[in-house]
């Protein structure tokens, strides 16, 4: 997806100009996650969908700069997806969503090869609505199970996570059934309504609820028992906060991932992912993004 991120100096004015910035950079959060996966340090593919134009072509470019291996469908008649980014005060952010191409990936586009040696999937909840967007990551969720991986799915956004509800919300994430869930405390609030956030442990194993500036809390189950902790971080100055739960999610998988491969117990591979994931949510904060040239 390519981002228009709007930057006012100072509040809006209705019917008159402000002066700002406006920049075209990376984004999507699918691709965000895989950019910050190769940073850190693992061998990473994006599987997505762009139009046949200049912004598609430079955005597979610029990710594949960032050592991420891309399968990308080119679709005709259909232009590559935008989000209108409005930065407010503070870094908060109100987007417009232009998916365009990117809800056209189809499942007869994937291939198992593609899944063959991953040891995990990684999906936004944008990936499971639409169509055929959602048929292909319900699908792309089987190739990966064949193939011996793990699946997290990350919640993303409360507007595309209710649109048909919260029992459709639900059905949609139980149907991946995913190893691990990732939200924030304003999604999993929508999501649970008044249940306290333990009751996402009824949808995944482990979950990952991102508290922004104070840190996370990290559920766990494992058998009969519940465990819950919280990991703290230092707050960080941004003007923008784009792409930071994106880079949270690369950083905890990786750590989580390679704790688990070393022996460490459940509780210990989880801390290390929230620790490993708000490190790469502070260099995302700390780091300017750069602007893309659309040529």
């Amino acid at each position: 997806m390519l981002d228009v991120v709007l930057a006012p100096d100072r509040p809006l004015e209705r019917g008159t100009d402000v002066p700002g910035r406006v920049s075209f950079v990376q984004g999507g959060s699918a691709a965000n996650t895989a950019r910050w996966l190769a940073r850190v340090g693992a061998r990473t593919t994006l599987i997505s969908a762009v139009g046949r134009d200049a912004a598609g072509r430079t955005l597979v470019d610029a990710v594949r700069a960032d050592g991420v291996r891309a399968h990308v469908t080119r679709v005709a008649r259909a232009r590559t997806g935008r989000i209108g980014v409005l930065v407010g005060a503070g870094g908060d952010r109100s987007f417009v969503a232009d998916r365009g191409a990117a809800d056209r990936l189809d499942p007869a586009d994937l291939r198992a090869s593609w899944f063959a040696r991953a040891d995990a999937l990684h999906l936004p909840f944008y990936s499971l609505i639409g169509d055929p967007l959602g048929r292909a990551g319900l699908r792309a969720v089987e190739l990966a199970r064949s193939a011996g991986a793990v699946v997290s799915l990350d919640l993303a956004s409360i507007g595309p996570l209710l649109v048909g509800g919260r029992r459709a919300a639900r059905a949609r994430i139980e149907a991946v059934a995913p190893d691990l869930l990732f939200a924030t405390a304003a999604e999993a609030e929508a999501l649970l309504g008044r249940y306290a956030v333990e009751v996402l442990l009824e949808l995944a194993p482990a979950a990952a609820v991102k508290r922004g500036s104070k840190g996370a809390t990290v559920l766990a189950r494992d058998g009969d028992d519940r465990l819950r902790f919280e990991i703290a971080t230092p707050h960080v100055v941004t003007a923008d906060t784009t792409g930071a739960g994106d880079a949270f999610d690369a950083g905890f998988l990786v750590g989580w991932l390679a704790a688990r491969a070393a022996g460490r117990s459940s509780a210990a591979a989880l801390q290390r992912g929230a620790v490993a994931g708000h490190r790469a949510a502070a260099r995302q904060l700390t780091t300017p993004r750069p602007e893309l040239p659309i040529a």
